[in-house]
């Protein structure tokens, strides 16, 4: 199909050959030979009479054209996909589509692992790909590799649509066998003397939503270890006398597996708020609808 003189399959190519600034991986990612997808940019370069991708040594580089042009190119796909997914109805008993969400390991094993034991019986041939949260998360989400970021509100995007998934206490956590929770949780003196274990999110290591709140609060604690994801928490809190203050419905299914104790916070703490946020062309994607939906009903039941 051409629009003013432009094959908008080209688009695709395009998009592809910006992402990877290889001839032969955007082949490759896009199933074409390699004559092909040297013809389809030709093709570009011709059309938009520039280079668009530059050889320097043995990596190509993109024009400032080409750079310019690339998020307008992705909001047009991105505008494409959704129309095409508005005008097709969503049938979960048969189709085959691919859904990629961003989600902590928190979400995953808290909120996500029921509905993914559930998918085969509700949608047979859906695919749910899972990516941690990281610095690049936004990007995807505003290009559109993304369908759905999970996050705590204070992490969403304000120029995207977003929607409220579940509210979550917080509670502490530790060994069973640590001698705070013997008395039905550690006091607020007993919590602020005691090791902690934090969580800190991605290459710039962002503190997770307990730890900037705790810190916002002005509760200076001792941090012992920091950790990459909520899931490494139990294996350094066994038989020590660590804390850790973390999600109730994720804490609820910790000490199910592992020999830990999770008692109230010995202070006031605001709930957090998490959310399901997804692309702003993306509103009218039933696909989509469906899926946030089957993630209430497992959040309100956790």
């Amino acid at each position: 199909m051409r629009f003013k003189g432009l094959d908008l399959n080209l688009l695709a190519a395009f998009d592809v050959l910006l992402e990877s600034r290889s001839v032969s991986a955007a082949a490759r990612q896009m199933n074409l030979s390699q004559p092909a997808m040297s013809a389809a940019l030709t093709r570009l370069r011709e059309y938009f009479a520039d280079e668009l991708l530059v050889v320097q040594g043995k990596r190509m580089y993109p024009t400032a054209f080409a750079e310019a042009l690339v998020p307008q190119v992705r909001d047009t796909l991105r505008s494409v996909e959704a129309m095409l997914a508005a005008s097709n109805r969503f049938d979960p008993a048969t189709t085959q589509r691919t859904f990629r969400l961003v989600a902590s390991d928190y979400v995953v094993t808290a909120v996500l692992a029921p509905l993914l034991q559930a998918l085969p019986r509700l949608a047979p041939s859906l695919r749910i790909e899972l990516v941690l949260p990281s610095d690049a998360a936004h990007t995807e989400l505003r290009e559109g590799r993304a369908d759905l970021l999970i996050a705590p509100e204070q992490f969403i995007l304000s120029d995207h649509p977003s929607e409220l998934l579940c509210e979550e206490r917080h509670v502490v956590i530790g060994s069973s066998h640590n001698a705070a929770f013997a008395d039905g949780g550690p006091s607020l003196e007993a919590f602020l003397t005691a090791g902690h274990v934090s969580v800190r999110i991605g290459a710039l290591r962002d503190h997770a939503f307990a730890d900037r709140q705790l810190n916002q609060m002005g509760l200076e604690r001792r941090i012992e270890i920091e950790v990459p994801s909520f899931s490494t928490i139990p294996w350094v809190l066994m038989d020590t006398q660590r804390l850790a203050v973390i999600q109730e419905r994720l804490a609820r299914r910790l000490i199910a597996a592992f020999p830990l104790a999770m008692a109230p916070l010995p202070f006031a703490f605001q709930p957090m708020r998490e959310m399901v946020q997804y692309h702003r062309t993306r509103s009218s994607d039933e696909g989509l609808r469906w899926l946030m939906a089957r993630l209430r009903e497992v959040a309100y039941r956790s």
